[in-house]
């Protein structure tokens, strides 16, 4: 594993390279998450692969990284990596940054010879009038709380990740690792990396746009692997993307071909080694 700083828009993100390969795969992470939280996929990644796993703007090494932040952004600069890097390449998103995959997919298809969609990716229903404000609160209103709270030390930051009901379970080092990475800060005041800031517009803009996403999935010339998750962000049932909402695009998006990665939630589908293995066979198997 390696670090890069990559020019896109406006700045440079950083990322993180795992492998050294000429076969390149560029990976988007969720709202909150960073480059990191693929680590268990690139370990599973045959020869001759590498993986670049971005930190997003305001997140991880991009911590500093100013807006715009919002789908149109990210797509952006996942397209101008693209490009530095030699298109075409793979492209996978998690969460959030299956979202950003899929714009940039449908913007910019020639930088793009697959992709694959993490727990995310598919419009999510909304009220048809609502108060945006109030819907982000209940929707990341406790994800944000967290970015907010203070840690003695990043033993202690790590000992609440590992307490969480999603994770608990099935903890290990992957996790470990991703957590440790997220953490900055002195002792007593260790804390998240992550910007709220671009945790809120970017959440703003995952429920304001979600019909343009559905447009984004219909015009897809990439073929695209939904893997998607039976429980949620807490480890409950349902997961993040219901099974009739994942059956609706199926029939809107004729490329789009999703798979349940069964026994998995919104994290562990990416962070345990069996979905994991999943997700880069789906990322690098000969088209």
């Amino acid at each position: 594993m390696r670090s890069l700083q990559l020019p896109v828009p406006g700045g440079t993100l950083h990322a993180l390279r795992f492998g050294d390969g000429d076969r390149i795969a560029v990976a988007a992470h969720g709202i909150t998450a960073s480059a990191m939280s693929f680590r268990a996929v690139a370990r599973h990644l045959p020869g001759g692969w590498s993986l670049i796993a971005l930190d997003l703007r305001g997140r991880g090494g991009s911590a500093d990284v100013p807006g715009p932040y919002g789908m149109d952004a990210h797509a952006a600069d996942l397209a101008a990596v693209a490009e530095h890097l030699g298109a075409p390449v793979a492209l996978v998103g998690q969460s959030m940054g299956a979202y950003a995959a899929v714009r940039a997919a449908a913007r910019t298809p020639q930088l793009f010879d697959r992709l694959v969609l993490v727990d995310g990716g598919l419009p999510l229903p909304v009220p048809a009038q609502f108060d945006a404000d109030r819907l982000l609160e209940l929707t990341i209103g406790p994800a944000v709380a967290r970015l907010r709270e203070t840690y003695a030390s990043v033993e202690a930051y790590v000992d609440f990740f590992r307490a969480h009901p999603a994770l608990a379970g099935e903890w290990n080092d992957d996790m470990e690792a991703y957590v440790r990475y997220d953490a900055v800060g002195e002792p007593g005041a260790v804390r998240s990396r992550t910007s709220t800031e671009a945790v809120y517009a970017d959440g703003r803009d995952l429920l304001v746009g979600a019909a343009s996403f559905g447009d984004d999935l219909r015009a897809l010339a990439v073929p695209a692997t939904l893997l998607h998750a039976p429980r949620g962000m807490l480890g409950q049932e349902p997961g993040m993307l219901p099974q009739p909402i994942v059956d609706h695009w199926a029939v809107q998006a004729p490329l789009l071909a999703p798979e349940l990665v069964a026994d998995t939630n919104h994290y562990t589908i990416l962070m345990t080694d069996g979905p994991a293995e999943r997700i880069a066979r789906r990322l690098t198997a000969p088209a």
